[in-house]
């Protein structure tokens, strides 16, 4: 029998009903939305998120790298690359260690990244995730973006209007850095509502109606008319994906948990630990506690049991998640 870090195991109260973003906040109107009532629904759609973004269930790590792949495909869109989620997935967990994932991979690795660690931005971090998105800045021009950031940041503006006011100071800078402009949107969104670690959300809704012109044929890009009703309107879909993605991730995780008393094999417990913190693992796992035959053995386990599901669709190198 294995056991869990009981931190690591630390479902929400089991009283709190999974939130979800009110029915009206998500309902479209004939008349067109001005930025008050767009902001309106976004503070009632993050109020709804807020809990989430705060808490430490066990399943909180998976959650938060599923929303990072949603973004980096997203980015792939936008940078005119092919990748989908799947691509980017077998681009991260089949890149041996150490080894460079490539430029799809490394930009879902600044999306990662972003979900990991604190709100918090410096000129050493900047240059890196701007490598990471494919950009090169000199130092003088990443010193006063971050100067840029801290202004935008206590200007004391709602959350939703700080993350977009950040977004287009950034394409006013370097029209080609609109990659670096979403991400660091998260940030400051998240510096915002004093979330302890961002949640990757705005970029995933980049092609969605909310940056659709009135017209419906051009996107509205940072900085351009109406910019700042659409990030309202995107955050409003943006919670609403997190939370439905959250109450499915939770079911699952929780079918996990239960089975994993059942489970005998030696290491166990950190496939477990894994499945709870990461987007996928990769079948052909191996740890000082387990060996590659003996993960394969585990992964089959865990899927006659119906605790975890195959991502891939492959019969060999095969990828597991909740």
């Amino acid at each position: 029998m294995i056991r869990l870090d009981p931190l690591t195991a630390n479902p929400l109260p089991a009283s709190c009903a999974p939130p979800t973003v009110p029915a009206w906040a998500l309902a479209g109107g004939g008349a067109l939305i001005n930025d008050a009532d767009a902001a309106f629904r976004a503070g009632a759609a993050l109020a709804s998120l807020d809990t989430l973004a705060r808490a430490q269930p066990a399943w909180a790590g998976a959650w938060r790298q599923r929303l990072a792949l949603k973004c980096a495909a997203a980015s792939m869109r936008l940078a005119g690359r092919a990748e989908d989620e799947a691509a980017l997935r077998d681009a991260w967990q089949l890149c041996p260690a150490g080894a460079d994932p490539g430029p799809a991979g490394t930009i879902f690795g600044a999306w990662r990244q972003l979900a990991l660690q604190p709100p918090a931005v410096s000129a050493d971090r900047l240059a890196k995730v701007a490598e990471m998105l494919g950009l090169a800045w000199d130092d003088g021009a990443l010193a006063d973006l971050c100067t840029k950031i801290e202004e935008v940041a206590g200007s004391q503006r709602p959350a939703p209007f700080a993350a977009a006011g950040i977004a287009a100071r950034v394409v006013a800078m370097r029209p080609d850095a609109e990659l670096l402009a979403w991400w660091l949107a998260d940030v400051v969104l998240a510096q915002g509502l004093r979330w302890p670690r961002p949640l990757p959300l705005l970029m995933a809704q980049v092609f969605s109606p909310a940056f659709r012109a009135e017209n419906g044929s051009k996107r509205i890009r940072p900085g351009e008319k109406n910019f700042e009703c659409a990030v309202c309107l995107a955050l409003v879909q943006a919670a609403a994906e997190a939370c439905r993605l959250e109450a499915e991730l939770s079911r699952r995780a929780d079918k996990l948990l239960a089975v994993a008393p059942k489970l005998r094999a030696k290491g166990a417990g950190d496939v477990i630990f894994l499945l709870l913190n990461e987007d996928a693992v990769a079948g052909s796992l191996v740890t000082k506690n387990l060996s590659r035959f003996a993960a394969r053995r585990l992964f089959e386990r865990l899927q006659h049991l119906e605790a975890v599901r195959e991502l891939s669709g492959r019969p060999t190198f095969r990828l597991f998640g909740l």
